[in-house]
């Protein structure tokens, strides 16, 4: 840095007093100091100014304690890298005034939670769940106002405004059942494998919670494409009621649309349903074959339906897609 070498450890940092402000978003260079300062005295870091006050060095306080995994030092690029943050300390931070919107943004970061089977609705994406011992991310205004220190309308305006930058979906429920937070390019950033498409419909049809499930075809929010004229669902051999199925297929032709499949934004897209099982009461499969018209290509899956009580939905009864396979 400025042609100096600087030495740093595990868990140590350096940048210039500049740097330091730009990340805290403060306005002047003492501001960023202070707040130096306040996690000094939280016990959360140790820090020194050299070069004339123009350059920071800090370190992590517990940053051995906690980050365990690799037990050697070796050279990385400026910028890039990892470290574990306990959950613990998280609470500790949020706790001590009102948070920012980067402090939410962040806190709902570390606290996601996918494919964990004791968390309900994380297989679906992941979601946002704050360890309370109840396997349940459902969640409230109130609660998170509580926890960030702002008031209800301040939240809604909040993740109002993260789910119209993409950060987030939010999920939410009639009455006070509350709402889900999903992150939308947690898996990407984190893992380096392709996002999940949410969809809310299928996330309460699994929450098993009150969902209206529009009947005006313009209100589905299904690709404007799909339309009943090119489904085919036979009507004497099906046990599920064939509105339910035409509204499943529908979903099936927005899932296949994203992944890739251009037959699936063609309105001229023939989509013909068979029942490969009898009518029971567990599981019944059906073959989804999706024909082009044009010749180019001819798509057959296998979809399993499965029955689901109790579940609140606008339709008579109540049905689940829980697998679909298949290919060309």
């Amino acid at each position: 840095m400025e042609h100096i070498t600087y030495m740093v450890g595990p868990g140590e940092w350096i940048c210039t007093l500049s740097d330091l402000q730009a990340w805290f978003r403060c306005r002047f260079q003492h501001q960023a100091i202070s707040i130096l300062d306040f996690l000094e005295k939280q016990n959360c870091i140790t820090y020194s100014l050299l070069g004339n006050k123009k350059i920071v060095k800090f370190k992590i306080t517990d940053w051995a304690k906690e980050n365990t995994v690799l037990e050697y030092n070796c050279p990385c690029k400026k910028d890039d890298g990892f470290f574990f943050f306990p959950i613990a300390k998280v609470h500790e931070l949020i706790s001590l005034g009102k948070c920012s919107e980067m402090d939410i943004l962040l806190d709902m970061w570390i606290h996601a939670i996918y494919n964990d089977p004791t968390v309900q609705g994380s297989f679906s994406a992941p979601v946002v769940y704050y360890r309370n011992n109840t396997g349940n991310p459902l969640t409230s205004f109130q609660l998170l106002g509580e926890r960030w220190g702002h008031s209800k309308t301040t939240i809604s305006r909040i993740l109002k405004k993260f789910e119209e930058l993409n950060f987030i979906t939010l999920v939410s429920f009639k009455g006070k059942h509350g709402s889900m937070i999903y992150l939308n390019y947690y898996l990407s950033v984190m893992f380096d494998i392709s996002d999940v498409m949410i969809d809310k419909e299928e996330i309460a049809m699994n929450m098993q919670l009150p969902i209206h499930v529009p009947e005006i075809e313009e209100e589905v929010c299904v690709s404007e494409t799909v339309i009943e004229e090119q489904i085919t669902v036979p009507e004497n051999e099906s046990c599920v009621p064939v509105s339910h199925m035409k509204f499943i297929i529908k979903k099936v032709a927005e899932l296949l649309q994203t992944q890739g499949i251009p037959c699936c934004e063609c309105s001229k897209t023939r989509y013909i349903l068979s029942p490969l099982s009898a009518c029971i009461d567990t599981v019944n499969q059906y073959t989804l074959n999706i024909i082009c018209p044009y010749g180019k290509a001819a798509y057959r899956f296998e979809l399993t339906v499965t029955p689901e009580e109790k579940l609140a939905v606008s339709l008579s009864d109540e049905t689940d897609m829980t697998a679909v396979k298949g290919g060309v």
